[in-house]
């Protein structure tokens, strides 16, 4: 799990990685390729990114690993000939620097990382918001921690922040999606809820920004409605512990070893009373995504 940090912190590193990055439409008419490494767009020679190399194998019609495995004469021979029956007069290139980072029709157009985080800003998620955050060229995570509405469901100090994920990526692995979480602060490992209120736009997913408010409102409902799963199942009696664990075990597909350490577990923290005791003992262990 990654450590905490700040929106600010991650715009910084946003900001640096983003230094050489542009997008153009670019003729398909202008497209000539030299091999799966790269290709010519008029007179200037780029070179194709692995993500670019993939976006435009699918696009021609050209298995990846085959091309791949191709002589560079014979993978530039294919390339050429399949990318005169493209359908669009244009494609939407994304680069860095020289490197073309990915390639996408014109109808799609990713989501910047930049305008994920003004967006945030713009809605109260200023500079000094804790976050834990996973970035690199091709994907962002953030997942912003609400402390204010940190909460104990016991008197062990064991102590819950809801939150919301954010995941996107610039080069298309991934569609921008918002989803709840809560965040265990005993260990500081994300729990994430499942939830039904979630929002993952694969085409055209920029529409999702404009969306953004109504989002979050709905994702603050779901938080809510999690915590009072979170009271339920504290006070939901268990009769039989054992019974319940080994059901768990089961339903997980726990191993051997896995239903050990759940076993120790038990030993180590006591009693079991309540459902909120059966998933601390499977939790306690991390055996459970």
């Amino acid at each position: 799990m990654q450590s905490l940090t700040t929106l600010a912190k991650v715009f910084d590193n946003v900001d640096k990685m983003a230094t050489n990055c542009y997008d153009k439409f670019i003729p398909v008419s202008g497209l000539s390729f030299n091999s799966l490494d790269s290709v010519n767009i008029g007179s200037d020679l780029y070179t194709l990114g692995p993500v670019a190399q993939q976006s435009i194998s699918y696009r021609l019609g050209i298995p990846f690993q085959y091309l791949r495995r191709c002589p560079p004469e014979m993978q530039s021979y294919n390339m050429n000939h399949w990318i005169k029956r493209e359908k669009n007069d244009e494609l939407f290139f994304r680069f860095d620097g020289e490197t073309v980072r990915a390639i996408f029709t014109p109808r799609y157009r990713p989501v910047d990382n930049f305008e994920i985080l003004e967006k945030l800003d713009s809605l109260g998620y200023g500079p000094d918001t804790q976050a834990q955050a996973s970035l690199d060229n091709g994907f962002m995570m953030l997942n912003i921690m609400e402390s204010h509405r940190t909460f104990s469901l016991n008197g062990d100090g064991d102590k819950m922040t809801p939150g919301i994920s954010i995941c996107n990526s610039e080069i298309g692995l991934a569609s921008l999606s918002i989803s709840a979480f809560f965040l265990r602060l005993v260990c500081t490992n994300g729990l994430i809820a499942k939830t039904q209120v979630a929002a993952a736009f694969r085409h055209i997913s920029i529409k999702i920004l404009t969306e953004f408010p109504k989002i979050l409102n709905q994702l603050q409902h779901e938080l809510d409605r999690q915590k009072d799963k979170f009271k339920i199942s504290l006070e939901s009696r268990v009769e039989n512990p054992g019974e319940t664990l080994s059901r768990f075990n089961r339903q997980f597909q726990l191993n051997a070893q896995e239903v050990s350490s759940v076993e120790w577990a038990v030993l180590e923290a006591g009693s079991i009373e309540s459902m909120w005791h059966v998933i601390n003992r499977l939790y306690r262990k991390k055996v459970l995504n």
